[in-house]
């Protein structure tokens, strides 16, 4: 009966729910597994071969800024967050809202943006310059509220999610997301 207490405390690392911290995964392989659609202008698109856009930019900046590579694998909506879920990918970037139904299922970065709730893009068609959709009453347009945008990432992570958030400050402190945004989101673009 001595070896009781000492087991009784090794059973949660025997547990088949005990695994590996996600920022260990990823810097094990040396890359940070970026899921996206590849199909919404200015945020991740495909110019000829090349993926491009504000949130392949935002990508290679936080890789960059945990010392691995980044690694984009272009998936469709209905593997996008599935995929993070299971653990296919290790995030998604591909504007998603940070939503109450969202936050039951994933842990988030901060924000990196906001979105007007009406700049839509159209999936089915060719890409282009997001458009601006305005749902209309009777009388006059009504407004939707900003969305934050924020990166989903499997629950019960926390030394990733100190890990990301400490690289996305970072990249908030020193300007560089203020530099993306205005690149990618100008009029003048």
């Amino acid at each position: 009966m001595r070896f009781l207490p000492g087991l009784i405390c090794l059973l949660p690392l025997l547990s088949p729910l005990a695994h590996a911290e996600l920022i260990d995964d990823v810097n094990d392989r040396g890359e940070l597994r970026i899921a996206l659609e590849a199909n919404t202008p200015p945020f991740n698109f495909k110019e000829g071969d090349t993926l491009t856009g504000f949130e392949v930019e935002l990508g290679q900046l936080l890789a960059k800024e945990l010392d691995v590579r980044a690694d984009f694998i272009v998936t469709d909506e209905g593997d996008l967050l599935q995929g993070v879920e299971s653990g296919k990918y290790d995030v998604a970037l591909n504007h998603i809202a940070l939503t109450p139904e969202l936050k039951d299922r994933f842990d988030f970065s901060a924000p990196y943006g906001k979105v007007d709730g009406q700049l839509l893009a159209k999936k089915d068609e060719t890409p282009r310059p997001m458009v601006l959709v305005q749902a209309l009453n009777a009388e006059q347009p009504k407004a939707l509220e900003p969305v934050e945008l924020a990166i989903p990432f499997q629950k019960g992570n926390p030394a990733f999610q100190a890990s990301l958030q400490s690289a996305l400050e970072r990249i908030k402190a020193d300007g560089r997301l203020a530099a993306l945004s205005q690149k990618w989101f100008t009029e003048s673009k």
